[in-house]
């Protein structure tokens, strides 16, 4: 369970621990289980995990450093923020857009590499079927050629569960 230190209606220090507690106030004999009124009446409340909110693509999600008071309860939020902005790097100047767009690609790179590296996977599944003394069916012959051309596929490098042909 996590704790906040409250002075004057301000969360001052967060982290806060039970030891750190005892440590603050070494003439307080504390019960072995301390009451939420107790802690309460030393500055000390627990503090709640808040909702994690949802972000785009070159957003990230940043938890706060400080809980705040909502509707009696101390909770811990998170902050939404843009991943890039107008900025000098290298001596360069680059828009937001231009840094979207190559991180942009670098996704493109490592959803490609990593749907490649299943469709690899399901055609050495199937190495089997093609050996010199064997006959492979229709089906067996599309479904290779399908895994092969998956890189066509419209949604290719996104490709969904649906988008994968069906073994035979």
């Amino acid at each position: 369970m996590k704790y906040v230190k409250v002075t004057n209606g301000e969360a001052n220090q967060y982290p806060y621990t039970i030891g750190k507690l005892r440590r603050d106030n070494p003439n307080v004999s504390f019960p072995k289980v301390i009451s939420e009124e107790l802690l309460a009446s030393f500055g000390v409340y627990t503090v709640e995990e808040g909702v994690k909110p949802d972000c785009g693509v070159h957003q990230l999600i940043q938890r706060d450093s400080l809980p705040t008071l909502d509707n009696s309860s101390w909770v811990i939020g998170y902050t939404v923020r843009d991943m890039f902005s107008d900025a000098t790097i290298e001596g360069v100047l680059k828009s937001k857009a231009d840094q979207e767009a190559e991180h942009q690609v670098q996704l493109d790179e490592i959803a490609a590499r990593e749907n490649r590296t299943q469709r690899d996977k399901l055609i050495s599944e199937t190495d089997w079927w093609a050996v010199a003394d064997r006959t492979m069916t229709s089906a067996q012959t599309s479904y290779r050629q399908a895994l092969r051309d998956i890189t066509a596929h419209s949604n290719w490098p996104y490709l969904q569960e649906a988008d994968w042909p069906t073994k035979p």
